[in-house]
C-alpha cells in the first residue's frame, strides 16, 4: 500500500514546505493539498524535489468562506470567479508538477441552472488543464458536513463524467463522504474503477485517524487494491490529537 498525506489536514502547524518534509520523514509516498496559494510555488515546487514527493493534486479556491462559500463551479452567476478559480488553481498546480485539481462544484439549490454552470466550468477546466497534462477531480461530499453541496453521490459524479465526455475528467472516490452518503464502498468501488482519479480515507463518523469507527480500513484499502488501484491512497483525516506524527501507527498497521 502507498499512501498520500493530505496537507490540509496533517502537519498543519507547519508551513506548507516544512509540511512536505514532514511527510516524507513520516513514510508518505506522495501529498497533496488543499488551498497552497498564500506559499510561494517556487518554494513547494523546491520541497516537492529535495524529498522526491509527487504532489498528487489542489483544490480550487472555494470563495468566501465567511459568507458561506464552499466552492464556485456551480454557482449560476458567478462563472467569472469561478473561472479566475479554475485558472488560479491550474497555473499554480503547473508551476509545482501537480498532476490534478479538484474542481469545488460549490453550496446550490441543485436547480438546473447549477449544473448548467457546473457543467460548463467543469468543460472550461479540462480544457485549460489538459495541455499541461493536469487532471481535473470532482469529489461528491456528504449533505452531513456541507448541506447544500451541489454534488453529494457518485450517482451524479459519473453522470456528468460520462455526459461531457473528457478522458481526464475523473471522480475523486473519498470513503469518509461516500460512507456517509452511499456506503456499499467496494463494490462502488469496483464499478466505479474506470472514473476513479483519486481516492481518500478517514475514519467515519470522526473523521479522525482511519484505524478506529465503522469502516474497516485494513481490509477495504488491500480490497481497492486488489481491484485494480495502484496509485497512492490519500489520508485527508483530521488528526485526533495535536500531533500528526503520533497518529500515524495506522501505516504500519495498514502494511505500508
Amino acid at each position: 500500500m502507498r499512501f498520500s498525506a493530505n496537507l490540509g489536514f496533517l502537519f498543519t502547524d507547519l508551513p506548507l514546505p516544512e509540511a512536505i518534509h514532514a511527510a516524507h520523514r513520516a513514510g508518505f509516498d506522495a501529498v497533496e493539498c488543499h488551498f497552497p496559494y498564500d506559499t510561494p510555488a517556487a518554494k513547494v515546487a523546491e520541497a516537492l524535489r529535495d524529498t522526491g514527493l509527487p504532489m498528487l493534486g489542489l483544490n480550487t479556491w472555494p470563495g468566501n468562506r465567511g459568507a458561506g462559500d464552499f466552492g464556485l463551479a456551480a454557482l449560476a452567476g458567478r462563472e467569472k470567479e469561478a473561472r479566475a478559480a479554475i485558472a488560479q488553481a491550474v497555473e499554480y498546480a503547473s508551476e509545482i508538477g501537480a498532476r490534478a485539481v479538484h474542481v469545488m462544484a460549490g453550496i446550490t439549490d441543485g436547480g438546473a441552472a447549477a449544473e448548467a454552470s457546473f457543467r460548463a466550468n467543469l468543460a472550461y477546466a479540462c480544457d485549460l488543464a489538459a495541455p499541461h497534462g493536469i487532471g481535473i477531480l470532482i469529489e461528491p461530499i456528504n449533505q452531513r458536513d456541507v448541506p447544500g453541496y451541489h454534488l453529494s453521490t457518485t450517482e451524479h459524479a459519473a453522470r456528468i463524467i460520462g455526459d461531457l465526455e473528457r478522458n481526464t475528467l475523473k471522480l475523486m472516490f473519498d470513503c469518509y463522504h461516500l460512507q456517509i452518503m452511499e456506503g456499499d464502498l467496494i463494490t462502488r468501488f469496483q464499478a466505479l474503477l474506470p472514473v476513479i482519479g483519486h481516492v481518500q480515507f478517514a475514519a467515519v463518523p470522526d473523521r479522525g485517524e482511519p484505524d478506529m469507527g465503522e469502516v474497516n480500513y485494513a481490509w477495504l484499502l488491500p480490497a481497492m487494491a486488489a481491484a485494480g488501484y495502484t496509485a497512492p491512497i490519500g489520508a485527508e483525516y483530521r488528526p485526533r490529537g495535536e500531533n500528526t506524527a503520533r497518529g500515524l501507527g495506522w501505516m504500519e498497521a495498514f502494511g505500508r
